[in-house]
């Protein structure tokens, strides 16, 4: 019987699942809604003010500490990519709960519940928040889901082969 090595078995942890077909639809839509915001903030798409324009926001005119900017970026750019292909789900999904707390307390709570659907208040409330945490929750609890590159990962340790080949054998 192979023994796994602690660091086997958190990684295994980590990257395990239950193969829920429900939570690779709950990763796959909340990164595909959560990545134009993300590729506004890091490329400047969909009207976006690109890296250079958002860290700038972040950083002068709400001022959030340049490595937390940096992470929010991160998290919805390649975090959203992440949930999309189920890797690293955990950890994405993890981000993207940080993200909306931390949006809801620092931007939204003041403006109530519902968006500015016809521009009648001052700024966006936080119910798309809280959609946006319903779907990650459960991600961050169970992981990726039916269809994650975290469940084959987890499937190459249990067999006992490397969980990438090695770069330098080649056939």
């Amino acid at each position: 019987m192979r023994r796994m090595s602690s660091t086997g078995s958190f990684v295994e942890r980590f990257l395990s699942t239950d193969r829920d077909r429900t939570l690779l639809f709950q990763r796959i839509v909340l990164g595909l809604v959560i990545f134009p915001h993300g590729a506004q903030k890091l490329l400047g798409w969909f009207g976006g003010f690109g890296f250079s324009g958002t860290m700038g926001f972040f950083t002068d005119t709400l001022h959030i500490p340049a490595p937390i900017a940096f992470l929010i970026i991160i998290g919805e750019s390649l975090g959203a990519i992440a949930l999309i292909v189920g890797l690293g789900t955990r950890l994405a999904a993890f981000g993207i709960v940080a993200i909306m707390l931390g949006a809801i307390f620092m931007a939204h709570k003041d403006f109530g519940f519902f968006m500015n659907w016809f521009g009648a208040q001052k700024g966006e409330g936080y119910e798309y928040h809280l959609l946006a945490l319903a779907l990650a929750a459960p991600l961050v609890i169970r992981g990726g889901g039916h269809l994650s590159v975290d469940g084959a990962l987890v499937d190459r340790l249990k067999s006992g082969a490397a969980p990438l080949p090695h770069p330098s054998k080649s056939s």
